[in-house]
């Protein structure tokens, strides 16, 4: 019994740590849940400002590469298209 109530501060410390935890986790999983949920929002967006690009007769592939494109630093770009150019060549598609 002596053994028992030593380690019952111990016990009441841990669990008031683990409580804290317990709270924290749940903050962060509920920010992550909103966040998730607006991540599918502005994909469906997305999707939608697609739908109407194609229903303009515009290539969503096309879009699709030229925004691709639009993120790449202008060196890293230079870099690609270099190596696109020296690949076609190596196969004959030049």
């Amino acid at each position: 019994m002596a053994d028992f109530a030593a380690n019952a501060p111990e016990k009441d410390e841990s669990d008031a740590i683990g409580a804290a935890a317990r709270d924290q986790i749940r903050a962060l999983i509920a920010r992550i849940e909103r966040l998730e949920e607006d991540k599918a929002g502005v994909a469906a967006d997305i999707k939608e400002v697609y739908a109407e690009a194609s229903s303009m007769g515009y290539d969503t592939k096309v879009l699709r590469k030229v925004i691709s494109i639009r993120k790449q630093d202008a060196h890293e770009r230079q870099e690609m298209e270099a190596l696109l150019e020296l690949y076609l060549g190596a196969v004959g598609e030049s």
